[in-house]
């Protein structure tokens, strides 16, 4: 087999080369990194989870008319995507107080919203990913108005859709974050929505007990990782339903 040409390499994915000019190749590392990589770790199986759970939320989202980068899983741990200009940005979606929202105004962990929050932050790690204004992004260019009103009415409906699937399978959506990418066809722009969707970008709480399925399980210690991811994925029937953990986990194909 040929060897495959690295794109990029972020702490969580590997992009490769794809098999057709705009294309790619997205590998997931089972590597977990909280505090912009200032704790790390290796745990065994959430790559492939992590690999299958994003194919379930993107299918998902283009079945309701939502466009992603997402073509097909390969493999346990690799999926065809299309290429595409990735706009600086993480695209965060809060329902409930949580994390930084949570510290900045002191409010209550987990607090319901008055409504769902649309925030943006600029993608540097050296600078922690800042808080930034729509102000700022339209007049550093990264993106238009009418890109920042598409953006803002994406993330909303990818909001409604992983906040209805989430609490169909008892667990709360309290926030998420997406990333957005331009694909030209010509002189047509259009946007989709990029990266991955997987408990390593939401918080997900169960209902009933306030459980903590996401990466925050890591980031406070909280116990197993895996165990978490291989929950959520086992409500929403990735995984067998008599399935625990296995260290590495069999997938639905």
């Amino acid at each position: 087999m040929a060897r495959r040409k690295l794109v990029y390499e972020g702490k969580a994915k590997i992009l490769y080369e794809g098999p057709e000019p705009g294309t790619f190749v997205q590998y997931f590392k089972d590597d977990a990194t909280a505090g912009n990589g200032a704790k790390k770790d290796v745990i065994e199986g959430k790559g492939v989870l992590n690999n299958r759970l994003s194919e379930f939320f993107m299918t998902g989202l283009a079945n309701i008319g939502i466009p992603t980068h997402f073509i097909r899983r390969l493999n346990m741990r690799e999926q065809l995507i299309r290429q595409v200009e990735i706009i600086p940005l993480e695209v965060i979606v809060r329902n409930f107080a949580a994390g930084s929202m949570a510290k900045r105004l002191g409010l209550e962990e987990g607090a319901p919203l008055p409504r769902p929050i649309v925030e943006f932050s600029y993608k540097d790690d050296k600078l922690g990913d800042p808080l930034v204004p729509e102000e700022y992004i339209i007049a550093f260019g990264w993106a238009s108005q009418q890109d920042m009103d598409d953006i803002v009415s994406m993330a909303l409906r990818v909001n409604d859709y992983l906040s209805g699937v989430m609490y169909g399978v008892g667990i709360k959506l309290v926030d998420f974050k997406i990333e957005i990418g331009r694909i030209w066809d010509n002189d047509f722009m259009r946007l989709v929505v990029a990266d991955e969707i997987s408990p390593d970008s939401c918080r997900l709480w169960d209902i009933e007990s306030g459980q903590k399925l996401d990466k925050d399980v890591f980031r406070q210690d909280l116990g197993s990782l895996s165990d978490a991811y291989t929950e959520v994925a086992r409500r929403l029937g990735v995984l067998p339903s008599n399935v625990t953990h296995r260290p590495k986990p069999t997938l639905i194909n």
